[in-house]
């Protein structure tokens, strides 16, 4: 997807942390690489390299080095953040004739200590379907578009099955629960539906609105968090039209969980399950998430903030936060804050599901014991070692961050038990 709204809040409901984008120094650095790069001057980014680079790449070599590159790949179009790690930030390097990864540090001094361009490769999905199950290509026109789906069938159903809508968590994540832009490579959707699809239950799984293959007139700053609702509903409705299926059950994952929530009232769903949802509205875990910034960071937030809560739009925002707070992604932002979890989950009438584990380091299991509080004859499937893309993972932070980009670790194994043993149990 484009820089859009979708790839906002990545610290908390997606599958990284605040942690992850990328430092103000590293912005800077890269942007001036980018315009010294096309604007053919060497000279001034060497002039960005620290003592000890400057030794081991003297001007005249890396003028040289760096002249042969323009002619072999034109100007550097585009540089997209994908992680950081402490001295290292990588970016997507999008030249005119090629794309790399251009792997960039710093030190203390925000001197440039290396700089090098590797390989990129788009992660693909290796997920193999099993033989009990088959796969069909799905399309819903939209107002503005279409959304792109996938559906997971058992081969040989026993007459008519039941089918999850998997509704996916923020970021610009596609039908499989990978975003290759956010190095997010898990296949958890793609594996989950697998998984039920050998248990005689049918998947629907989509690519979110300009995800993939699903096409949209929508411009960023006209998205609202209701697009996605709308989606979602649309899918209930195709869903429900079709005889094959003897009900709809909703399983929405992060920020799709609320998402599942507003789209299953007074639609035909008979089944709900929030798997890692939040359970306090997005405003209140941002700012949570953003104490440990510099403060200059998160007074520049909380400016932002307080404006949207008056409706109001702020241009003034620091190029850091532009990743989740530029101003054409603001007005999804005050259509996202406004909704409360507690509340809306209240508002269900179907059996509900809660499923939360316990090395999840995006949403903690109170979050989930909040959504069970407010809709006390929901079940409460606590999953003892499970991370935020379901998978099990120690609770050290860099060790869980890096199941992520892991895309042969399997689901965690009471997972698939919970969602069957609910949907079978739906009268």
């Amino acid at each position: 997807m484009k820089k859009s709204a979708l790839s906002l809040l990545l610290f908390c409901l997606s599958f990284t942390s605040f942690a992850q984008i990328q430092p103000p120094a590293y912005f800077t650095a890269v942007n001036k690489f980018r315009q010294f790069y096309n604007a053919d001057k060497p000279d001034s980014i060497f002039n960005m390299f620290s003592a000890e680079m400057k030794k081991a790449l003297p001007l005249d070599k890396f003028t040289l080095t760096t002249t042969q590159l323009k002619a072999q790949l034109g100007n550097l179009s585009e540089t997209d953040f994908l992680k950081f790690n402490k001295p290292l930030a990588v970016y997507k390097a999008t030249f005119e004739k090629a794309v790399f990864l251009l792997n960039l540090s710093l030190n203390d001094d925000n001197q440039l200590t290396g700089l090098l361009l590797s390989p990129y490769k788009e992660e693909a999905a290796t997920v193999p379907l099993d033989a009990s199950v088959v796969e069909t290509p799905v399309l819903l026109k939209t107002f503005t578009g279409s959304i792109s789906g996938s559906l997971t069938m058992p081969k040989n159903p026993t007459g008519k099955v039941p089918v999850v809508l998997i509704i996916a968590g923020s970021g610009p994540t596609d039908r499989d629960g990978n975003s290759p832009k956010l190095g997010l490579n898990g296949n958890t959707y793609k594996m989950l539906a697998n998984a039920l699809g050998k248990n005689n239950i049918a998947v629907l799984r989509y690519d979110k609105r300009m995800i993939g293959l699903s096409a949209s007139s929508t411009k960023e700053n006209e998205l609202r968090f209701e697009d996605y609702v709308d989606d979602a509903v649309g899918l209930i409705n195709m869903l429900n039209n079709d005889e094959r299926f003897s009900g709809i059950i909703v399983l929405g994952h992060s920020e799709g969980s609320l998402v599942g929530m507003l789209a299953s009232r007074d639609q035909p769903v008979k089944g709900f399950i929030s798997v890692a949802g939040a359970g306090r509205p997005a405003d209140k875990i941002v700012t949570e998430q953003i104490k440990s910034q510099p403060k200059f960071l998160v007074d520049n937030f909380n400016k932002m903030l307080d404006s949207l809560k008056r409706g109001k739009i702020t241009d003034d925002i620091d190029p850091a936060l532009y990743p989740i707070a530029r101003p054409s992604i603001q007005p999804y932002l005050m259509s996202w804050f406004r909704y409360d979890p507690t509340r809306v989950i209240k508002k269900l009438k179907m059996p509900i599901l809660i499923i939360q584990g316990t090395s999840d380091i995006q949403v903690p299991v109170e979050d989930a014991e909040k959504l069970k509080k407010a809709k006390s004859d929901a079940t409460l499937a606590i999953i003892k070692g499970m991370n935020h893309i379901l998978k099990e993972a120690p609770q050290n932070r860099e060790e869980n961050i890096a199941t992520y980009s892991k895309p042969e670790l399997p689901l965690a194994p009471e997972l698939v038990d919970d969602i069957v043993n609910f949907i079978k149990g739906i009268k």
